[in-house]
C-alpha cells in the first residue's frame, strides 16, 4: 500500500506533463485521457483511505538529516479525501467550460499536474517535503491563473506569484528555526517536536508567526488576501480550484501542520504569538464578509467570501485545542463542497449568458433553474442554515471557542455571527432577485439563457446531494474528525 502513495502523486503529474505530446485531434479523446488519469488517481486515494498504510515511506534523501518522506495519517486523509472527491467533478465541469477559452492541452496539462502536487502536500510526512510540494503548487497553478493571456490575467498571475514567493520566504525562515531548535528531520508529530520551553523562546514564537503568515498567504489571511479576488480573472474551473480545493486549502492545511505537528500547542498556548495569529484570523472573518457585501462582480464577491471562510478555519486552528482543530477540519471539508458549488454556478452563468455582475442576475432563475437551485442550496449551507453542513461546522467552531473562554475566542464567536449575517445578505440577495425579480424587471435579453449541458449540471446534482448528506448524516464523520484532532487516529 505504501507504493500507492507515490503512484497517487506521480500518476497525475506524469499524465499532465505528457498530455501535450499526444496531440489529440478529437476533444473526446483528450477528455477520456484526462478523465481516466484523474478518476484512477482518486480511486487510489480512496483505497489508501480505506486501507491506510502504516509508517512513513522515504522517497529519497536531500541531506543526511532531511529526506523526502511520505505518510498517510488522519490529517492527510481529510485533505486528500476532499481533493479526491472534488477533482473529478471539477475536471468534468472544465471539459465543457474550457471550450470557449482555448489552449485546452496546456490547460489540462497543468490542471492535472496540480492534482498530483496537491496530493504531495497532503501526504508529506515532514515539513521540508510539504514545503517543496507547496512551492511546486505555485508553479503548477501559475499558468492556470494566466491562462487567458490578456493583460489582466498576466497581472493577476504576477500578483499571485509575488505574494506566494513572499509567503514561502517567510515560511522558510520559520523552517530554519524549527530545524535549529527542534527536530532536524522536521518530521510531523502530533503535539509538535519543539520543547515547551525552548532556548531563545521569543525567536521561536516569531518563527511561528512567520510560518502562520507565510503559509497563510495562500489561505488569504489579512493583509495578504488581495491576490485571491484578483485571481478571479482566471477561468472558472481555475478559480474553483484556487478557492475550494487546492491552493487555499493547502495554505490552511500547512498552518494546521506547523501549529499542531511542529511547534506544538504546549509551546504556543497563552502566548502573544497565539493572540496575534487569532486576532488576524478573527479580523479577516469579518473583513472578508464586509468586502463581499460591497462587491458587485459575482466571482469577486465569492472570492471575498472565501477570504472570510478560510479564516474560520484559521480561527479554529489558533484556538489550539482538539475541539478547535476538529471545527477547523469540518469547515475545511464542508466549505470545499459549498464553495466549489457556488463557483460552478457563477461560471455556468458566465458561460451561458456572459453576465458577470450581481444586478445582471435578475430573473435568471426562471431560465436556469438547476444552476440557481444549486446556488441557493450552497448559499443556504454557507450561511449556516440548519440541516446543511455549514451550520455544523460553524456550530463546532463556536462551541470550541466558548468552551475555551477568554476575550479573543469570545470575539471570534461574535465575528462568526456577524459574518453569518453578512453572508446571508451577499448570497441571498442574488438568489431572491434571480427567482423573484421585481415587477417589470428581468427577462429582457434572457430568452436564449439555459442551464448548461450535463458536463456542468452533473456536478451540481452530485454536490447538492453531498451537501444534503453532510448536513443530515455526518455524525460518524464528525466523530472521526474529533479523533483526528485529538491525535488518536
Amino acid at each position: 500500500m505504501k507504493a500507492l502513495m507515490i503512484v497517487s502523486i506521480l500518476l497525475p503529474i506524469f499524465s499532465g506533463a505528457l498530455l501535450p505530446l499526444w496531440r489529440f485531434k478529437k476533444r473526446l479523446h483528450r477528455e477520456i485521457y484526462v478523465g481516466s488519469a484523474v478518476v484512477l488517481t482518486s480511486l487510489i486515494v480512496f483505497c489508501l483511505l480505506l486501507d491506510r498504510p502504516e509508517g512513513p515511506l522515504t522517497v529519497f534523501p536531500l541531506t543526511d538529516k532531511l529526506h523526502i518522506v511520505l505518510a498517510f495519517d488522519g490529517l492527510t486523509g481529510v485533505f486528500a479525501g476532499l481533493v479526491a472527491f472534488l477533482w473529478p467533478l471539477s475536471s468534468l465541469y472544465a471539459f465543457e467550460y474550457i471550450k470557449h477559452e482555448g489552449g485546452d492541452d496546456r490547460f489540462f496539462a497543468f490542471y492535472t499536474v496540480s492534482y498530483g502536487v496537491t496530493l504531495g502536500i497532503a501526504q508529506s510526512a515532514n515539513l521540508i517535503t510539504l514545503y517543496l510540494f507547496y512551492e511546486l503548487l505555485t508553479l503548477a497553478t501559475l499558468p492556470l491563473v494566466m491562462h487567458s493571456g490578456d493583460r489582466r490575467s498576466v497581472r493577476a498571475g504576477m500578483k499571485y506569484l509575488g505574494f506566494s514567493i513572499g509567503g514561502a520566504a517567510c515560511a522558510f525562515l520559520g523552517l530554519i528555526v524549527l530545524y535549529a531548535y527542534g527536530d532536524p528531520s522536521l518530521t510531523f508529530a502530533y503535539g509538535g517536536f519543539m520543547s515547551a520551553d525552548p532556548p531563545r523562546r521569543t525567536l521561536v514564537l516569531i518563527a511561528y508567526l512567520l510560518c502562520f503568515f507565510g503559509f497563510g498567504v495562500k489561505a488569504a489571511v489579512f493583509p495578504f488576501h488581495s491576490w485571491l479576488p484578483t485571481a478571479g480573472v482566471a477561468p472558472t474551473p481555475v478559480t474553483a480550484l484556487l478557492h475550494a480545493v487546492a491552493v487555499v486549502k493547502a495554505g490552511a492545511f500547512a498552518v494546521m501542520r506547523v501549529t499542531f505537528y511542529c511547534f506544538g500547542t504546549a509551546l504556543l498556548r497563552g502566548t502573544w504569538a497565539q493572540a496575534a495569529a487569532m486576532s488576524f484570523a478573527v479580523f479577516t472573518v469579518v473583513f472578508g464578509s464586509a468586502m463581499a457585501l460591497r462587491e458587485q462582480h459575482l466571482k469577486r464577491r465569492l472570492a471575498y467570501s472565501t477570504v472570510s471562510n478560510l479564516s474560520y478555519i484559521l480561527f479554529g486552528v489558533t484556538l489550539m485545542t482538539p475541539a478547535g482543530l476538529a471545527g477547523a477540519l469540518s469547515h475545511m471539508l464542508f466549505h470545499g463542497v459549498m464553495k466549489i458549488t457556488l463557483f460552478f454556478c457563477a461560471g455556468a452563468v458566465m458561460y451561458k449568458t456572459h453576465r458577470e455582475f450581481v444586478p445582471e442576475l435578475t430573473g435568471l432563475g426562471r431560465y436556469m433553474p438547476v444552476t440557481f437551485t444549486a446556488f441557493a442550496v450552497a448559499s443556504a449551507a454557507l450561511v449556516g442554515v440548519p440541516l446543511l453542513p455549514g451550520f455544523l461546522s460553524k456550530w463546532n467552531l463556536a462551541t470550541a471557542a466558548l468552551s475555551e473562554g477568554g476575550l479573543l475566542p469570545t470575539l471570534g464567536v461574535a465575528a462568526l455571527l456577524v459574518s453569518a449575517i453578512l453572508t446571508a445578505c451577499y448570497l441571498f440577495t442574488p438568489v431572491v432577485n434571480a427567482f423573484f425579480p421585481p415587477a417589470g424587471e428581468g427577462g429582457h435579453g434572457l430568452e436564449m439563457a439555459r442551464d448548461p449541458n450535463w458536463y456542468m449540471k452533473l456536478p451540481f446534482v452530485v454536490l447538492m446531494a453531498a451537501m444534503a448528506a453532510l448536513g443530515m448524516g455526518s455524525e460518524g464523520l464528525l466523530e472521526l474528525l474529533s479523533r483526528i484532532a485529538a491525535g488518536t487516529l
